[in-house]
């Protein structure tokens, strides 16, 4: 099976952006819906905006797009990658939640524009991986 790395960018829509519950609500269901299409991923959320990373599929990205497009809680997703991948980078996390590092700050306060902002927002997630792993 090919696998893929989705990573986007999205402006959370009223209490999504700052409220905690919405932010429980979201991964809850992400973390039930992922187990059950066989996607991994890690969601953070920054001043009101969402950078999520979806590994898995093809076939279940797009059907995860389509909901996500549907959903109120979000809106003006950018895609800033669609790859494939020879491996995950969050095996382990249905949906891990992750504080945004100062790097995500700069790449969402106006640096998604740069012509390298699909290269850092892997060096992100990269390193967000290593965090993760490292306290399991």
């Amino acid at each position: 099976m090919s696998l893929f790395r989705l990573v986007y960018v999205s402006d959370a829509v009223g209490d999504a952006g700052a409220g905690l519950l919405p932010l429980i609500d979201i991964l809850g269901a992400s973390d039930r819906n992922n187990r059950r299409d066989h996607l991994t991923g890690v969601l953070m959320r920054h001043e009101g905006r969402f950078f999520q990373a979806v590994e898995g599929a093809r076939v279940d990205l797009d059907r995860l797009m389509a909901r996500l497009r549907a959903d109120r809680r979000h809106a003006n997703i950018q895609i800033l990658a669609d790859i494939p991948i020879t491996e995950r980078l969050f095996p382990n996390w249905a949906m891990a939640q992750a504080d945004p590092p100062p790097a995500l700050w700069r790449l969402l306060g106006g640096a998604l524009a740069e012509p390298r902002a699909a290269e850092e927002a892997e060096r992100i997630l990269a390193d967000t991986s290593r965090v993760l792993t490292a306290s399991v």
